[in-house]
């Protein structure tokens, strides 16, 4: 049997120091990871508990649900709430029965911790618990945190996931699990290609609907699909999971890198894996060759938002040509970072957490040609002249696998193709 060849290394930014920064922050909060998870577990229901504010955000970053009732709302702390006036953990026992009774459907319910449920003490875990012992095997109740914080909004989805983990039955049998929530066209993509590597049994955490939830064990490996998941991942390893480091799935080669990763370990010939992935590679290159005119020889800056930003930095430079000049992110997780560190070219400073002002300063001084950051940043520096994209657009797009790949490139050209079009 052929090993597969090694991944190929460039050396990078392994070794590149990191500019630690400290101030202050930008970013939603991890409410806003429900707008996608919502979507991805079909019978779950994520019951906010909030202010008003809460409410606002979901409804704005969700836009409204038309023909279909969200999965997802704020059971709202009044001022009563707050100022300690009224049993609130009678009031959220009240809300949940009567959401049950009305939404049959529902399997799983997430009561999701917010600031202001944070602040004044709310303890949701015991109130969860309470619920789940009294609907329960109906329908399981579990909490988490959402809170913005001390997090960034990708973290929400760390957080649900992480709370699923305890929930996971034990089992040692030999499986895949990828791990982070994908569209359903890629995981089905995904799911074709483990197939015919003749990889299996494969298993996603989140799966699509409560019963699913798959096993784990000493004979799970698993790959991460979102490189924002360090609990979840923490929570899986501490259950016996084996995690197979790889860079993350965006584009032809960090796609291919990826399913090599999984490959190895199911020890798949070299003439096999090659005969699957090479086909849907070449079309993954060619379709983002032909974006690449547009991008390549732009310089970019990166806003720490996502945690997306390292893997997107090496798709944009290496299949892009595109030149990264600073890629901030709010955590740097090294161990889940390391091959896309090798893989991203030297030179672009690399940041962790935030000081919006020094970075700002920095970002008008390099006068990219493109900057990536946050909602709260992309309007003012549009109203400067600058040319953004919205860091959430990228959580919210299928931008993973071959498939997608000329997508994702997309994704930074078109700002690029509309600020030329208003100059003319």
């Amino acid at each position: 049997m052929n090993s597969i060849a090694p991944r190929p290394s460039a050396g990078g930014c392994s070794d590149a120091p990191v500019l630690l920064e400290r101030g202050q922050r930008e970013v939603f909060c991890g409410l806003t990871g429900i707008v996608w998870l919502h979507r991805k577990i079909q019978d779950a229901f994520f019951l906010v508990v909030g202010s008003r504010t809460c409410a606002h955000l979901l409804q704005s970053a969700a836009g409204v649900m038309i023909f279909a009732e969200p999965r997802f709302a704020t059971a709202i702390l009044e001022e009563r709430d707050l100022a300690g006036l009224l049993d609130a953990n009678a009031e959220l026992d009240r809300v949940a029965a009567r959401l049950l009774e009305r939404r049959p459907d529902i399997r799983l319910l997430f009561l999701v911790g917010s600031c202001p449920s944070e602040v004044i003490k709310l303890d949701l875990k015991r109130a969860a618990e309470r619920l789940d012992a009294r609907f329960r095997p109906a329908v399981r109740v579990l909490n988490y945190s959402g809170s913005g914080i001390e997090t960034t909004f990708t973290q929400g989805e760390d957080a649900c996931l992480a709370a699923l983990v305890p929930e996971m039955a034990r089992s040692d049998e030999s499986q895949l699990l990828v791990v982070g929530a994908l569209a359903e066209v890629v995981e089905d993509q995904f799911r074709r290609i483990f197939a015919e590597l003749g990889i299996g049994p494969v298993r996603f955490l989140p799966p699509r609907r409560a019963a699913e939830l798959p096993p784990v064990g000493a004979g799970t490996r698993m790959l991460l699909a979102q490189p924002f998941l360090a609990d979840t991942a923490r929570a899986l390893e501490a259950r016996g999971a084996l995690h197979l480091p790889a860079p993350f799935p965006l584009g032809a080669e960090g796609t291919t890198l990826w399913l090599r990763a999984a490959a190895e370990a199911w020890g798949v010939e070299e003439a096999r894996f090659d005969a699957v992935t090479a086909a849907p590679a070449a079309r993954a290159r060619a379709a983002v060759e032909r974006v690449r005119a547009s991008l390549a020889g732009r310089s970019v800056f990166f806003f720490p938002d996502s945690q997306l930003e390292i893997p997107i930095a090496r798709f944009l430079a290496r299949e892009c040509g595109m030149r990264p000049i600073e890629v901030g992110t709010p955590y740097l997780h090294r161990a889940h970072l390391a091959p896309e560190l090798e893989l991203l070219p030297a030179g672009p400073t690399l940041s962790e957490g935030q000081h919006v002002e020094r970075q700002l300063d920095r970002c008008r001084a390099a006068r990219p040609d493109l900057v990536v950051c946050g909602l709260g940043l992309a309007n003012p520096l549009e109203a400067e002249g600058v040319t953004t994209k919205w860091s959430i657009e990228l959580v919210f797009s299928p931008i993973q696998g071959y498939d997608q790949a000329a997508d994702l490139a997309g994704l930074f050209a078109r700002p690029l193709a509309r600020r030329a079009a208003l100059e003319v």
